[in-house]
């Protein structure tokens, strides 16, 4: 049975938070609108101006999750209620260069996430975040939210800013991929601290996200777990990693043998593994040969077990 400490250390480390030393870690999270299975759940007020009983919606939107709760101001008028019920405040891009309403969300003492506006530079940004640092509150987080072309109206982001700002301001960043989830990946693989998704996304959305910054994270940025919970989530999530590659593996492997002469384990080429073993020592050099050896064997051979199965049937369509 856990002790009262090894409890606390596990419930810290699944908290998530959007504190500057939290976003990101082991898995990065994804932010959508209530109801999703989101990490962290955000609302805007903005659409909401002017309609009757527009505070409650974040009273309601409280209700509905246990995530943490960021919500959009219209204007410094719905503050109060953010503070009695949100967990974050979130300025949007139309609303960054407002430095009353800045100051005034700085006042707050939550946490902000900044989004850039349309067309404003790094430099701009920058600026707004100055504004909250003035009223002592350093709690900050960045959003890259992309710039408005003219022709179609579409959003495009600038995924080379996320390490640029990261390295101007020691700020987290994260990315509003909006309704296109299958951005999140590009996401991750630039450095993002975590994926924002359209108020409105379908929960299918939500697991996409979810889906790439759980196999992807391991793999673009390495964390030091400060616990044995971390240790251990951070594991689980390199193994998730691991078993979507096994698959994909398995899935070429199927293939491979569509195009041999002699398939299966009759047609094992034992100087293509050795091949295999050599240079995946150099990514593994804490390994030693003869174990790494044993290693693919075990793979290749479950590999081919499952491309014997396969046999007549179409080989599965993997995905990241």
């Amino acid at each position: 049975m856990a002790t009262s400490a090894e409890q606390s250390a596990t419930l810290e480390h699944r908290l998530v938070r959007i504190g500057t030393n939290v976003v990101g870690g082991t898995r990065l999270p994804v932010l959508a609108g209530p109801r999703l299975g989101a990490d962290l759940v955000h609302l805007s007020l903005r659409r909401r101006h002017g309609v009757p009983g527009a505070a409650a919606e974040v009273e309601r939107a409280r209700d509905l999750t246990v995530a943490p709760l960021l919500v959009e101001p219209f204007s410094a008028d719905d503050l109060p209620a953010i503070r009695q019920y949100a967990d974050g405040v979130v300025v949007g891009g139309a609303w960054m260069q407002d430095f009353r309403l800045l100051a005034a969300v700085g006042q707050l003492g939550l946490p902000v996430v900044l989004h850039r506006g349309h067309h404003c530079t790094v430099d701009e940004w920058l600026s707004s975040v100055e504004y909250l640092r003035a009223e002592r509150n350093d709690d900050v987080v960045l959003c890259e939210s992309g710039s408005r072309r003219h022709v179609g109206g579409r959003t495009t982001l600038d995924l080379a800013l996320v390490r640029e700002v990261r390295e101007r301001s020691g700020l987290p960043v994260v990315v509003d991929v909006g309704d296109t989830p299958w951005l999140a990946a590009s996401a991750v693989a630039a450095g993002a601290d975590g994926v924002w998704l359209a108020e409105n996304a379908a929960p299918s959305d939500v697991q996409t996200a979810l889906e790439a910054t759980t196999t992807l994270t391991p793999v673009v940025r390495q964390v030091n777990p400060r616990s044995l919970a971390g240790c251990r989530e951070a594991i689980d999530r390199v193994d998730a990693a691991l078993a979507s590659l096994l698959e994909y593996r398995v899935t070429l492997a199927t293939q491979v043998q569509r195009h041999k002469p002699v398939s299966g384990h009759a047609g094992r080429d034992k100087q293509r593994e050795a091949q295999i073993v050599r240079a995946m020592s150099n990514r593994a050099p804490s390994i030693a040969r003869d174990q790494l050896a044993r290693i693919m064997d075990a793979v290749i051979t479950g590999g081919l077990d499952a491309a014997d199965a396969a046999i007549g049937t179409e080989p599965p369509l993997w995905r990241l």
